[in-house]
Parts: structure tokens; sequence; C-alpha cells
């Protein structure tokens, strides 16, 4: 039998999910199977609508090889595991003569531990919690869940916690998880027979598709030990995410508590010696937190550094103690041993990170309303690791709605390692940039609207031009409105104003969980929903209800990030415009993320109106505006408001 052509298999795959063969997605397809074939790096632009998963799954499936397919959210892990890869395997199992097998695969404090539900938290600091699980009728809400959580692990197959519905708070769940380095071992713990998570490890061992997050991408890259298995195909969903996950995952942090807690949980393992050692160094660090004041750290302050070389050593001799305590007879002596350890481990490598001082790291303060201060260092840049740990031993495919900014595809290939298109040398990989489109007529459906007359946004203050813009336009558009804010303060602001002016229903991020929010915005068209960070790239709501797309400014990160401004500071003396390599180039992710709300289906048509002038008037407006959807642009706000009516009357027209 002749081998199955790529068309062929494409054409399966499509019909099998419902949908009609694009040729974004042909394109796509074939030029993920020439790089899985070359061996090569592979970035494409694919607009939402492509059906972007088939074209990476159907050339990754038909190569034969294992392959591990990495996204940032939930959503599209379940997405390729509960809907895409079922279909597909079941499609291409006549034509492949086989039937590739998929799995899921998280961190480990993603899975139920049932060493934790049946033994409790070692040496628990919140007293009687467990207790509650006896109790007839639990009297707080964490008893509750943890009732929950007990029968709930007599029925699931998979202890996966985005199993569990409904959900259950990050306390509880605390209580019933650990992290990879308190875990026993299989080996070593009553309950390895059993244990979920290494159930998920040994299915993906055996799964031709293994589907994961970017975390756990980045741990596998980072920390050198493999939690994934082998593969020689990598795709990344979601790619415009992998720098700042990456980021997040190698980024170190201390607070006072946080040591306090290891002190405790070392205090009964070691001598009396090394505890009063360690709880020494842990109140010296205290104190120089208590006058920390936010920003970044170009050196590390003398009382700073003497507190965490304090901490560092103390640390170190703690572990050393705890080591030598192997045969102490301690109840369930093995689980205190290894939170102990990881805690005071956590605080060593912290510790001993930020007294090193590497120049290739940030450090900074950071004082936050509920758990006060902490001392955190970050990669200045995280692309020689991607370069290194990613992109040396496999063929890496890397795809979103938003990687070509400003007209190409060098700004996100230099955050990730790789050199500007074509230039690769022996030591940068080669790769390839394509841009499959999008099914939808941007030009004919969306317009992107400016409001070139309002004021420039300062850093403070009320903007009132800005707020009578606002309302202007969602009236205009009869509500359907989705509004998109650079701070939580301004997204309250403008719920507030237009509450008291408007009689339409305005929800607010935070106000209900955002799932209800999404929800209760799609059902009502009537509705407004204004929120900040995770609505510019979390809202899918295609259909009457999201006409409206408004960004209130410019999403520049804070001049005062220090992450950010060290990392342009970098760029500048290196020779380099730091402003457009790290400013305008977040800007330009976000409001291309943003703008991508607005049209989700073939029918949609809105305005995405952007309240601030500098996209029209500054020199670089042209890049950002390079980096949206092609929308039909105009300076005009009486068209933008007229267009809008018409939008509103047209729905109405047809029942919505």
């Amino acid at each position: 039998m002749t081998k199955p052509s790529l068309p062929e298999l494409l054409h399966a795959a499509v019909a099998a999910v419902g949908g009609t063969e694009r040729p974004g997605q042909v394109a796509m397809a074939e030029a993920v199977a020439e790089a899985v074939d070359d061996q090569s790096h592979l970035l494409v632009q694919a607009g939402t609508g492509t059906g972007k998963s088939l074209g990476y799954l159907v050339p990754a499936l038909a190569h034969g090889e294992r392959v591990v397919v990495a996204t940032a959210t939930l959503a599209l892990q379940r997405q390729l595991v509960e809907r895409d890869l079922p279909r597909t395997v079941e499609s291409l199992h006549p034509l492949l003569r086989r039937r590739p097998q998929f799995a899921m695969l998280k961190g480990r404090s993603n899975y139920l531990c049932l060493h934790r539900l049946h033994e409790g938290v070692p040496q628990d600091e919140e007293e009687g919690l467990f207790d509650q699980f006896e109790a007839a009728a639990p009297s707080s809400k964490l008893g509750q869940d943890l009732l929950r959580l007990r029968d709930w692990s007599d029925d699931t197959e998979t202890g996966d916690r985005d199993d569990l519905t409904p959900g259950v708070s990050d306390r509880a769940w605390a209580q019933v998880s650990v992290s990879s380095r308190e875990c026993l071992g299989a080996s070593k713990c009553a309950y390895g027979a059993e244990c979920f998570a290494e159930a998920a490890r040994e299915r993906a061992k055996l799964a031709d598709v293994v589907v994961t997050n970017h975390a756990l991408l980045a741990i596998d890259a980072i920390e050198g030990a493999p939690v994934l298995p082998s593969h020689e195909v990598l795709i990344v969903d979601e790619a415009h995410e992998l720098v700042s996950r990456v980021t997040g995952v190698a980024t170190g942090e201390l607070t006072p508590a946080q040591v306090n807690r290891a002190v405790r949980r070392a205090a009964k393992l070691v001598n009396e010696k090394a505890a009063d050692a360690l709880l020494t160094a842990a109140e010296g660090f205290e104190r120089v937190m208590e006058l920390a004041l936010p920003g970044r750290l170009e050196e590390v302050p003398e009382d700073l550094g003497y507190a965490l070389m304090a901490l560092r050593d103390a640390a170190r001799t703690v572990i050393s103690a705890i080591g030598a305590t192997r045969d102490k007879s301690v109840e369930d002596e093995n689980a205190v041993r290894k939170q102990a350890l990881a805690s005071v481990e956590t605080v060593h490598g912290v510790a001993e990170r930020i007294t090193q001082g590497s120049e290739y790291d940030v450090v900074w303060y950071e004082q936050h309303e509920r758990f006060g201060a902490s001392v955190r260092v970050a990669p200045l840049s995280v692309s020689g690791l991607l370069r290194e740990k990613l992109f040396a031993e496999r063929s890496v495919v890397l795809t979103s709605a938003t990687l070509k900014l400003g007209g190409d595809f060098n700004g996100v290939g230099a955050s990730l390692g790789l050199a500007p298109e074509g230039t690769a040398g022996e030591d940068v990989p080669q790769w390839k940039g394509l841009d499959v489109g999008s099914p939808f007529d941007y030009p004919k459906q969306g317009i992107l609207y400016v409001a070139r007359h309002l004021n420039t946004p300062g850093r403070e203050g009320s903007r009132t031009d800005m707020l009578d813009e606002l309302a202007e336009l969602v009236e205009a558009a009869g509500g359907r409105t989705l509004g998109l804010f650079s701070s939580m303060r301004a997204a309250k602001a403008a719920a507030e104003e237009l509450r008291g002016r408007l009689g339409k229903p305005i929800l607010l991020q935070g106000e209900e969980t955002l799932g209800e929010l999404i929800k209760n915005f799609a059902a009502d068209p009537e509705t407004c929903l204004f929120g900040t960070l995770s609505l510019w790239q979390g809202v899918d709501v295609p259909g009457p209800s999201c006409q409206l797309v408004v960004m209130d400014r410019i999403p520049f990160p804070r001049p005062d990030d220090p992450l950010m401004s060290a990392r342009q500071k970098a760029v500048e003396e290196a020779g380099g415009n730091g402003f457009m390599a790290v400013a305008a180039t977040h800007a330009a992710l976000l409001m291309a993320q943003g703008a991508g709300r607005l049209v989700r289906a073939t029918g949609d048509k809105g305005v995405v109106a952007v309240l601030d002038p500098r996209l029209a008037n500054a020199r670089y407006g042209s890049y950002l505006r390079a980096s949206l959807p092609d929308f039909w642009y105009t300076t005009d706000r009486n068209q933008a408001r007229r267009s809008l009516a018409a939008i509103d009357a047209k729905a109405k027209a047809d029942g919505a």
C-alpha cells in the first residue's frame, strides 16, 4: 500500500471535525511537514479561524516520531486532548494503518497526591484541617472542599485538578498536592503504585503525541532533569506567550513568610545549633525586608547582601544536617524530610543566586498588598537559554495568531534566541517564518478607529475626554463592548463612570469568576465587559455580543517595571533601540492579541477603538498598526459612531 499523501491526510482530518480546508491551513501543514523532515525550525503566524491545530497535528502524526505539543492555556490543552486529537487519530487510522496514542502531561502539583490525601500534610501548620474530613457537616468552605476531594479521589481516573468540577480553592488543593521536590518518589511512597502523577508520566512515555504546557516545557529545558519523554519534534502553540512563561519559571523569589515556613519545617529535624542559626538569619532577613521599597536593585544593598549570605550559609548547614538524620525516628519521617528539604533548598538556591550577583540577572524588591515585601531575581533575557536548550536537539515549530510584529518575525525571533531570518550561522539555528493569513476579510469585517483628537494619556489622573469618548462609542454600539484597560484602576474608573451614565449592564473583571463574566457577556448583547490583562488574550465571543473592542491606551510596560526597564537598558547599552526592542514589541503583541478579540467568525463585524492618539501621531504608531489585523483604518470619530450604530441596527434586525 502506498504511503498516503499529506493532502489526503489533511482532507480526512478536516472532514472528521466537520470543517472546511482553508488555503492557510494547507500551506501551514506543508511547511510543518517540510520543517519536520528537514529537522529545521519554523515560525508560523496563523490567524484566528485558520484551523492551525490540524495544520500541525496532521503532519506531525504522519511523521511517526514522538511529538510534544506545548500550549499556554488550559482551554487549548483540553481542545486538543478532548476534541482535535481523538477525531484526528480516528480519521487518520485507516490511512496510516496505525492508531497513534496521545496523552496529557502536567507538573506534579497539578495531580492529587494520595499520600497527602490519606496521611495529611507533614508538620501541618494549620492544625485540624484534616480533622474536618471526619466531621459530619464541615463548617468551613475549606473543610467542604477537602471532603469533596476525598470523595473525588475514589472516582477520578486521572487525579488531574482540571478534571474536578467545580474546582476548589488553591488553599484546599495545596493540602492534597506536592511539588516535585516534596514528592517521596514512587519507589519510597506507600501509594506509589496508585500515583496519578506517575501514571500520567507512564502514559506520556507510551504516547506518540504528548500535550503539555509552556511551564513544564521550561522546567524540562532549564533544570536539566528530563520531565518530558524524549522527542524529535516540538510544537509550541500560543508561542507568543513562551518567553514570559519561561521567564516566570526562571524567576526566584524570597519572602519573610516563606523563609519562616522553612525554619519551622526544619526545626524538628536538625540540632538546636543549626536550627537557631537559620532562625537568626530569617529574623535578620525579615528586618531588612521591613524597610524594602519597590524597585530594581542595580547593586544589592549591603544590608540585604549580609542578610542573604547569612540565610544561604545557615540553609546550607541545615540541608547537610537534614541529610544526616535519615535514621531518626519521626512519624512519616520521609515526607517530613522531603517537605523541609524542599523549603530550605528553595531558600538556599534563591539566596545564593542573588549573592552571586550575575550580570545576566535582574534583582528587585516587590511590594504586594496582601503578602508584603519580597525580593525577586529573574534572567535579563531567556533568549540564550532557549537557543541552547530548545532549538539544539529537535525540530521546533512555533505558531500563534500574533508572531509577526511590525511586519516581520524578527522581533519575536530575537526574543527566542533566533538571529534575523536568513542570517543564522553555526551557533544560531536556521529558521523560516511563514504568515498563512486568515480566512477572515479584515478590511470588510472590521474598522480600526484611533481617537486622534484625545489628549495624550499621562501616568496619573482621570482622563475625562477618554471617558466621554468611551461612553459615546458604547452608546452607539448598543452595548456589545469589550473594554481592555491597561490597569485595573482604569477599568474600575471606567465601569463606575459608565454605570452612572448609561443604561447598559457593565461587568467588571474581579467581581465574578472570569468564566462566569465571559458567559454573561456572551449571553446578553447589551452587556459590556471591562477588565485588564487576561481579557486582552482570553476572550473568545463570536457573534453580536462583541462588536466593539476598546483599548484605553497603548499597553506599554510601566516605566518602573524592573525587568522590562533592565532589558530595555541592556539593548541600548549594546547599541540598539531599547524602546522599540522591548516596550514597543511588548505593546504590539498585546494590541495584536486584543484586536484579535473582535473578529472570531466569518460573520463578525465591528470596530476596534484605540483611545490613545499616539497610535496615529507617534513615530512608532505605524509599527504598532502594522502588527494589528488589516482592518479598515480611520481617525474620524463620526465615521466610527455611524458604523457602530449601523452594525447595532443590523444585529437588532437579525434578532440579536
